[in-house]
């Protein structure tokens, strides 16, 4: 199960990756999932159907639309490569394709747990005299713990796995933006390539695994101390 040094790089660039486009996606999904759950406005629908098309949207139109927003001559890229933020063909580029690709795990998670929390114990806080902002941040946040802690690590494994938007976007470069799943697809193009990829699946999936009871054992702890 030795790797090689190409190997050892795909891992690393798919754990900063995928923790670069967790932690990025954290703020705003809290923001969107609240306003989902909790604010009626005109467009919520349409805020509703933007945040999850990524899930309906083949991959590879993500990324193409992704280049031409991000790309160095995009609607927007243009402008930022002017002040020296580059996202095409840059492990950044890869973060932003894995956290779009996840935001709507993340955002779904959260709004159901921010839906699940009693809106009573809101209004009691509030009439204590507690301001919006600390009733949010000491009654909404942390009974919504659980769904929160869930909805980052589903990003997580899901921008550890991400493929189609990244290779789009990014392409496929070696200690660029070649994280695991893109060097699994190139091992498997290559004679003798099979031993490396499987070497890669697995480590892909103990990732994803650990990540997965790392949520549910968390979500279990802030359950059971909010419970005490």
């Amino acid at each position: 199960m030795s790797l090689t040094p190409d190997e050892w790089s795909a891992l690393r660039l798919s754990l900063l990756v995928a923790s670069v486009a967790t932690l990025g996606s954290l703020i705003p999904g809290l923001a969107v999932a609240y306003l989902l759950a909790r604010k009626a406005f005109r467009g919520r629908a349409l805020l509703d159907g933007l945040v999850h098309l990524p899930l309906v949207l083949p991959p590879v139109v993500t990324g193409y639309l992704l280049l031409l927003a991000f790309g160095r001559r995009g609607w927007f890229g243009a402008a930022l490569a002017e002040v020296g933020i580059v996202f095409s063909f840059r492990w950044t580029g890869a973060a932003l394709a894995c956290a779009v690709m996840g935001f709507p795990l993340m955002v779904r998670a959260m709004r159901l747990s921010f839906e699940a929390v009693d809106p009573r114990l809101e209004q009691a806080a509030g009439t204590l005299g507690a301001a919006p902002a600390l009733v949010f941040l000491v009654v909404t946040l942390p009974l919504a713990l659980p769904g929160i802690l869930a909805g980052a690590v589903l990003a997580f494994a899901k921008a550890m796995g991400e493929f189609g938007a990244t290779i789009t976007f990014v392409s496929n470069i070696p200690g660029e933006t070649q994280t695991l799943p893109s060097a699994i697809y190139t091992l498997t193009q290559v004679p003798g390539g099979e031993a490396g990829a499987l070497r890669l699946t697995l480590i892909s999936v103990a990732v994803s695994m650990a990540a997965l009871l790392a949520s549910e054992w968390l979500a279990h702890r802030a359950r059971r101390r909010l419970a005490a």
